[in-house]
């Protein structure tokens, strides 16, 4: 067994911008950067995503968001502040920080960021979202919030977003 992590390689690196159009079919992806001030830290960017949107009015289509890292999570759910500390006490108890975990053992991994807990927690909340675009708007309930959860920071985190439909 490897102690390194296998790394992916694209032959051509993501763009920053890039834009396709054609007939009524637009598609437009970018780069987000957020920056983040603890090492475990939920952030709601839904504001963002929703002016984003906004921007290309599409009328009907996708917009989909990616995490480009594997200790950054993004999710759905409530911004309400005893919420947001009640997700923080469940990832910290269900994926405690000080366990013997493999990925932070120099036996095992060359990994020397002791961050096993924050790939473990990204994989209970996922890395990725796909949401629909209706009336020129992103279409959530009325509670619902688009979630970036930093699992080890404080980092500058890539989000990759892209938005396709039709004007």
């Amino acid at each position: 067994m490897s102690k390194s992590s296998t790394v992916t390689v694209r032959e051509r690196p993501v763009q920053d911008v890039a834009s396709a159009k054609t007939g009524g079919l637009t598609i437009h992806g970018e780069t987000l950067v957020v920056q983040t001030d603890q090492r475990l830290e939920l952030v709601d960017l839904t504001n963002r995503i929703m002016e984003y949107v906004r921007c290309f009015n599409i009328r009907e289509g996708l917009v989909s968001l990616w995490s480009m890292h594997t200790t950054c999570a993004l999710f759905i759910n409530e911004f309400q502040t005893a919420l947001l500390t009640d997700i923080k006490r469940f990832l910290e108890q269900m994926v405690a920080r000080d366990a013997e975990w493999m990925h932070n053992s120099p036996e095992h991994s060359d990994c020397d960021r002791m961050n096993a807990d924050s790939h473990l927690r990204a994989l209970l909340l996922g890395h990725s979202l796909t949401l629909q675009v209706s009336g020129g708007e992103v279409v959530l309930g009325q509670w619902q919030r688009i979630l970036m959860a930093e699992l080890d920071g404080p980092r500058a985190r890539s989000l990759r977003i892209q938005v396709f439909g039709v004007s």
